[in-house]
């Protein structure tokens, strides 16, 4: 039987998750994004120019949401809205040469942040840490 000192597994779990995003927000701190727009902004470069409800799908989040995530990118200058060329009653929402930057900017530095954050586990437990990851969130 465990000692009452013990960490549980979900309480390890969330510790590690609050580690990661504190991390998150420094790695984003020079670019004056949010984790939301960061992702926005990942999407964008993925999948290239998308009508407001497509984003908010990838994004997983209700099209108002989306819609405040878009404006403060667009305010930003990194994203604009554009006619969509197939239903001149859409519009497509797209990155700007400066957004490009940015998302390019912020994939370098969570990648960097996340390689010294996995660093402290071999090969071994990183393989075995992915394939556990992927079975919980499956």
């Amino acid at each position: 039987m465990p000692e009452e000192s013990e960490e549980s597994l979900a309480e390890a779990f969330r510790g590690v998750a609050r580690q990661l995003r504190h991390q998150t927000l420094r790695a984003l701190a020079p670019w004056d994004v949010t984790p939301s727009q960061a992702r926005a902004l990942g999407v964008l470069t993925r999948h290239g120019p998308m009508r407001l409800g497509t984003l908010s799908e990838h994004l997983r989040i209700v099209p108002r949401s989306a819609t405040e995530v878009v404006d403060a990118l667009e305010m930003a200058c990194l994203v604009e809205r554009r006619p969509d060329p197939d239903d001149r009653r859409a519009t497509l929402v797209a990155l700007t040469s400066r957004g490009k930057e940015v998302a390019a900017g912020v994939r370098a530095a969570r990648a960097a942040e996340a390689e010294g954050f996995f660093a402290r586990l071999d090969e071994a437990d990183r393989t075995s840490l992915a394939r556990i990851l992927r079975t919980l969130r499956n």
